[in-house]
């Protein structure tokens, strides 16, 4: 079992920054590969970015390319999402999710999810 608690949401006017970290823990935290989804009002949930066990390899939605980073630190069992130069359109509940398999994270599928954490980007 993995228990994953988001942070770092609030209120950014357009083309600020926001840094969301992600705590996890649970035995097999180190395994998982780590990523954020985001749920704008109305809108389904979607796949902004994520990171293998290792951090070798990263993946992210186009919209975000650019001027999102996500990073790991397994010393610290945490997963961080620096966002920059933020739209409006960037504003959603942000959650971050884990899996053992990179794969399924890219198709929006993962076995352990947070309670999410609010971003409102105001123009």
């Amino acid at each position: 079992q993995v228990q994953l608690v988001e942070s770092g949401g609030g209120l950014v006017q357009a083309g600020g920054s926001l840094r969301l970290s992600c705590a996890a823990s649970g035995r097999t935290v180190s395994s998982c590969a780590m990523g954020w989804f985001r749920q704008a009002p109305g809108k389904e949930r979607e796949f902004v970015a994520c990171i293998t066990w290792s951090g070798g390899s990263t993946y992210y939605q186009d919209s975000v390319k650019g001027r999102f980073t996500i990073s790991r630190d397994n010393a610290k069992n945490t997963v961080y999402l620096q966002m920059n130069n933020l739209k409006p359109e960037d504003t959603a509940v942000y959650y971050c999710a884990a899996d053992l398999q990179f794969r399924r994270l890219l198709a929006g599928l993962y076995d352990y999810g947070g309670q999410g954490t609010q971003v409102t980007v105001s123009s």
